[in-house]
């Protein structure tokens, strides 16, 4: 019970003031100046207040909180080391039933799996830490000192790391790289000291460079004895020759696009003076340079990434031979691309040439003028290079229509746009290592300069192009895998209806299937849930990628040694202890294999820790149930009290 008085007046406090005030006033002249019934004026005015005042007698009806008593219990990777996990399931089981003998105590178990700084917490109560592990526990991990996030492809690449042993140890250490999931080098490294390292970046896009070192006997663990460093390769400036047959409608289309491309070097020439043509001007009278024929095509060849013959026709320009040169470029990973016009069906074909080796496709000697609405095959939805190209969901496609097809036969490779009846548009093969383009029609200018609304040049140019320079996104047949948070997605890109499920290989070596669904055409997607941070192998019929999940170098990994010095400095702070599990601790009650601490309650300014024991403080706060209230001043008791303080004061002044 709580007893309290309280005062709940009839009139507002200005109100009441302004009433009693000047009444107040002369009661207490009339006591100074001794005047007769000033005593039972001045009882009267008390009585007329405290009716006005109207006190109120309050019993309070409280129940008392509990203090709230939070168990945090760490699960992350890191207590699997060993028998971690046993002790902090025999710590938290015994700690519930101890804790459950005290009713105040209202126990909150909460379990958590990330790693954070400790720090003093912000709040008025003991902090305790009891520490799973054994003391003199030894370890050996490895960590990159230095790893940028991007390099150029095929450059070297430097980087630094460092091998570090707990216990002191000193001496060299076989050191294995690995990118990408291929061991490229073993190097030799001394324990304790930054050593320099040079890899090459393969590729494009994400890389993965691994370093490992041998588990040591007697070693806590060997999840961090691997480093991890991605690294996004970057592509130095792609070298493309545009050789345009003659000035043309469209030849600034190509011109255009490839010179707005920051990550592409252009090299363009335009015949406009073929061999054949002779009108007599002197030849120091021209304003014209020469085609470097020999120097592009036999000793700088090789130095392009892509070559693109733009309505260009055999006019002995270039030498026969050459056109043998540009096929074995070809074959040996180069790219090419045709976009045809009308000279593609003539007598001076390039197809007529050496060339027709490389070439998707042969003449019929056709030229279709005929207006038609360029659209996607059945392929071509599901290619890179059209997949989604924008306007290309409705039909007709929302894009403007081109006037102009070349006739071709015996197409190879993948179709993946069709013009005038259903003919090959757009063709895309594979030739050796290298890479072929056809464009059939001269028309796509006409998308540029917005007619009818224009279409998406920019877009389907420059997946052309690249996709001709192996960008590593617009391959047809492509596995990726990405880790987003502990969350393991894959991406499959394929020309196929059904890829097949994808195979998982875990950090530990455990198996997983993941089941890939459909997202759109060509792309199938899954994912699964992981426990595990690592690098994770991911397969899918002959493609194979690796996916590093959690967090890269993981900070639980990085100093797995068990120590109660991380957590003394917030414990101390807050009047609390940090202690071990250990059973082999001389201090505390045995619970299986660890020796947990009495719990005692404790006041706030009371001790909050001991030798063997632990204190919990308990709150004074209580919570209101309910009220019971009684008026002292009101009803007929306080009408008989201030009737007789009124009377007396008549009687008084009557005598």
């Amino acid at each position: 019970m709580n007893w309290s008085v309280s005062f709940e007046p009839l009139l507002s406090w200005p109100l009441l003031a302004l009433v009693l005030a000047p009444l107040l006033v002369l009661a207490a002249v009339g006591l100074w100046f001794r005047q007769r019934g000033a005593i039972f004026r001045f009882a009267a005015l008390i009585a007329l207040g405290a009716a006005l005042l109207n006190p109120v007698f309050l019993d309070e009806e409280r129940e008392a909180l509990k203090s709230v008593v939070a168990v945090i219990v760490d699960r992350s990777q890191s207590q699997d080391i060993g028998d971690r996990t046993k002790q902090t399931d025999e710590a938290l089981a015994g700690l519930q039933q101890r804790l459950g003998r005290f009713k105040q105590f209202d126990v909150r178990v909460v379990e958590a799996g990330k790693s954070e700084a400790p720090a003093a917490p912000d709040f008025n109560a003991p902090l305790h830490a009891l520490i799973t592990g054994n003391e003199h526990e030894k370890d050996r991990r490895i960590r990159f000192e230095n790893a940028p996030r991007f390099g150029l492809v095929g450059k070297p690449l430097d980087m630094t790391y460092r091998v570090i042993a707990t216990d002191g140890e000193t001496g060299p250490v076989d050191v294995r790289v690995s990118v990408n999931g291929e061991q490229v080098a073993v190097e030799e490294a001394t324990i304790g000291q930054a050593m320099p390292l040079q890899v090459t970046i393969p590729g494009a896009g994400r890389n993965i460079v691994e370093l490992s070192i041998d588990r040591e006997p007697g070693e806590l663990t060997d999840a961090n004895n691997r480093a991890i460093a991605l690294i996004d390769g970057i592509r130095e400036n792609l070298r493309v020759l545009l050789v345009s047959g003659e000035p043309h409608a469209g030849e600034r289309t190509w011109r255009n696009l490839l010179k707005s491309d920051a990550s592409v070097d252009l090299v363009h020439f335009t015949i406009l003076r073929p061999p054949e043509k002779q009108d007599g001007t002197p030849i120091n009278e021209l304003s014209l340079i020469a085609f470097p024929t020999r120097e592009l095509f036999v000793e700088k060849i090789k130095d392009f990434d892509l070559i693109i013959f733009d309505r260009y026709q055999h006019r002995d320009v270039l030498p026969i031979l050459y056109y043998d040169y540009i096929s074995e470029y070809v074959e040996k990973g180069g790219a090419l691309l045709i976009a045809a016009g009308p000279e593609y069906a003539g007598d001076s074909s390039i197809a007529r040439t050496p060339l027709m080796s490389s070439l998707p496709a042969m003449p019929t000697g056709e030229v279709i003028d005929k207006a038609f609405y360029p659209r996607l095959t059945d392929l071509g939805q599901r290619h890179p290079v059209t997949r989604g190209l924008d306007g290309s969901a409705t039909e007709p496609p929302r894009w403007s229509r081109w006037f102009r097809t070349i006739g071709v036969q015996n197409p190879e490779g993948e179709v993946v746009m069709k013009g005038a009846d259903n003919r090959p548009l757009l063709l895309l093969d594979h030739k050796g290592e290298g890479r072929v383009g056809m464009l059939l029609s001269d028309q796509g200018w006409l998308w540029a300069r917005g007619f009818e609304g224009g279409g998406p040049h920019v877009q389907l140019y420059r997946r052309i192009a690249h996709w001709l320079m192996k960008e590593p996104e617009l391959e047809e047949e492509r596995l990726t895998a990405d880790g987003r948070g502990m969350m393991l997605e894959i991406r499959r890109q394929t020309m196929s209806d059904d890829p097949g499920p994808a195979q998982v290989i875990t950090p530990s070596g455990k198996a997983l299937i993941v089941k890939l669904e459909k997202s759109e055409p060509g792309v199938f997607l899954g994912s699964i849930e992981t426990k595990e941070i690592g690098l994770y192998q991911i397969g899918n019929g002959d493609l194979t990628a690796l996916a590093h999940v959690g967090p890269v170098n993981a900070p639980e990994f990085s100093d797995v040694v068990s120590t109660e010095d991380r957590l003394k400095a917030p414990t101390e702070a807050t009047g609390g202890s940090v202690r071990r599990l250990a059973a082999s601790s001389t201090l505390g009650q045995l619970t299986g294999s660890v020796a947990l601490p009495s719990i005692v309650p404790v006041r706030a300014s009371g001790a909050a820790s001991g030798a063997d024991w632990i204190g919990l403080r308990s709150t004074d706060d209580s919570v209101l149930k309910a009220v019971s209230r009684v008026p002292l001043f009101g009803g007929f008791l306080g009408l008989c009290l201030l009737l007789l303080a009124m009377g007396a004061m008549w009687y008084r002044e009557g005598r």
